[in-house]
């Protein structure tokens, strides 16, 4: 298949909206990340129609189209008819003028292959040899019976979609043609690419109204009513029907939007519909609701009356081609998905904290009905354990605990009244408190002064480890309070400095003894220095006297 849906990976910001909003999950998940499972989608365009961050990006194909006009071959454009509801006020004359500026041979409305899809389903009607006829207008519908409802298969008409019937007519008639199918849906560029040689590009409204404003063209606002255009009514809800005979013993069915297509699909694979012809599209309100319509997306009244208003009573005056021209076959597409067993959806669940079937609350939270679901596409690995939105609460809530009771910090947290909230064990421990109901509730004024609290909530700025000695309690403590404006409460966190405090005080204790000892010690010393050194002063004077008288007798001798 090809991507014709690819993400952003930088808008992405994992919401599961696209998940939630896929009706066959064909959305992986890793990293944070969606990831369009391209062998399973269905093209049906509602994760990016739903994408909150424009996540979701359709491949362009302008500049191959553009490649294909300076060929030199004839380019004609097949208008799907929902044009009429995507430009106010334009007719087909006025969209011819337009293209034909941006270099376009011709353009033609798409409603003239519907002509021959209904003309061949009216015929498969008439020879009454299938139970269950469904509509294979659609291609989003196709693949989804294709790749998910395979057993419904026999009953998807072989017919091939109005873009085909209507681009193999054109090139029928001009010789040498490319044709360029522009439309709302964006299944239809992998259909062109799937079956090849038939539609050589695909252009939404959107892109080719990007076109216009870049090429400064604006469409005329100009509708001429043509009374031979019934087909025109396909792209509405029941639009198919419309344009139908029913005089026959057929039931006529109309159904849109994905849950509807599937239900019908399962009723049918269930043998609980019999002789129906039934018309199916993937959007709801059909093809006026498609992924790609540029305006008014959600407008589906003025749609529909935008196109009931352009289209007439009659059928378009074509030659119906052959039979053959109009088949398709429509194989089995084999996904490869793999059922995972009982043990692996289990052992996820009990991971997802899902022990019995009481705790699987299926809440969807995820993208995924039930939780069995969501484990089965687990161990497929589209999904992760973590998209579990009460789990990963509960693992948050449980984690916080765990933290709040068990942090050797005290932790007070007390609102704008200065009324406790809430505290944890340590700061029980701190002030000497058995149990939090003791004070949960009461003024904290009765187990602390308030002053500083009273200064954050009113400054708004917060105290980081603040020394302070809680006197009634005999404890040093760091004290940070922070002020959360958003929650309405103030956050204290006591880190118990106690013991490095009444280290630092014997410390000092001991350094001040020392010194004093050291001090008394030199004293004491130089005392004796003092002593000694008069003893040794009156002993020096006493020998010098002696010598002197001995000097003295020698002289005179």
């Amino acid at each position: 298949m090809a991507n014709c849906l690819t993400l952003k990976k930088s808008n992405c910001v994992n919401c599961y909206k696209c998940i939630r909003h896929c009706p066959v999950k064909a959305i992986r998940f890793s990293g944070g990340q969606a990831h369009i499972i391209q062998n399973e989608c269905i093209l049906c365009g509602k994760c990016f129609v739903v994408c909150p961050q424009n996540a979701k990006e359709i491949s362009s194909e302008v500049e191959k189209v553009k490649v294909l006009i300076q060929s030199g071959d004839p380019v004609v454009v097949s208008l799907a008819p929902s044009f009429v509801a995507n430009w106010d006020g334009v007719g087909i004359e006025s969209m011819k003028d337009a293209l034909k500026k941006l270099g376009f041979f011709d353009a033609e409305e798409t409603a003239i292959g519907a002509t021959f899809v209904k003309r061949e389903y009216e015929r498969m009607i008439s020879e009454d040899k299938q139970d269950i006829i469904i509509s294979s207008c659609c291609t989003s519908v196709n693949l989804l019976i294709q790749k998910y409802y395979p057993n419904a298969l026999p009953f998807l008409a072989d017919v091939i979609t109005p873009m085909q019937a209507h681009c193999k007519d054109i090139k029928k008639r001009i010789p040498r043609a490319k044709t360029v199918f522009v439309g709302p849906c964006v299944a239809k560029k992998d259909e062109a690419q799937r079956y090849e040689g038939i539609v050589d590009a695909v252009l939404t409204f959107e892109e080719l109204e990007e076109w216009f404003a870049e090429a400064k063209i604006v469409p005329e606002q100009n509708i001429v009513k043509n009374e031979e255009s019934r087909a025109r009514f396909f792209p509405t809800a029941g639009g198919i029907l419309k344009t139908m005979s029913q005089e026959t013993g057929y039931n006529y069915i109309a159904v849109d939007g994905p849950s509807n297509c599937i239900s019908t699909l399962r009723d049918i694979e269930a043998g609980k519909i019999h002789h129906c012809f039934v018309e199916m599209s993937m959007c709801i309100g059909s093809c006026i609701g498609g992924p790609v319509m540029s305006k008014k997306r959600f407008s589906p009244v003025e749609n529909y009356l935008a196109v009931a208003n352009f289209a007439g009573k009659n059928d378009f005056a074509v030659e119906q081609p052959d039979e053959l021209e109009l088949k398709q076959h429509f194989d089995y597409i084999d996904m490869g998905i793999a059922m995972p067993t009982e043990t692996q959806i289990s052992a996820v669940l009990r991971e997802m904290g899902k022990y019995k079937p009481s705790q699987e609350y299926n809440c969807g939270s995820c993208g995924y009905e039930t939780c069995r679901e969501k484990a089965i596409a687990v161990c497929q690995g589209k999904a992760e354990v973590s998209m579990c939105i009460p789990y990963i609460k509960d693992k948050a809530e449980s984690l916080s605990n765990t933290i709040f009771k068990n942090t050797p910090n005290g932790i007070v947290v007390v609102n704008e009244n200065y009324e406790v909230q809430q505290i944890n064990p340590s700061a029980l421990k701190i002030m000497n408190l058995r149990y939090a109901s003791d004070i949960l509730g009461d003024q904290l004024v009765r187990i602390l002064d308030p002053k500083e609290f009273i200064q954050v909530n009113q400054s708004g700025t917060s105290i980081y480890n603040e020394k302070k000695y809680l006197a009634e309690y005999r404890k040093y403590v760091e004290m940070t309070i922070v002020p959360d404006r958003e929650n309405h409460i103030l956050l204290c966190i006591m880190r118990d400095i106690t013991d490095q405090e009444s280290a630092r005080e014997r410390k000092e204790n001991l350094s001040r003894e020392t010194v004093e000892v050291a001090d008394r010690v030199v004293e004491k010393q130089m005392r004796i220095v003092q002593e000694i050194a008069s003893l040794l002063g009156e002993t020096a004077a006493e020998t010098k006297i002696a010598l002197t008288k001995l000097k003295e007798s020698v002289s005179h001798e």
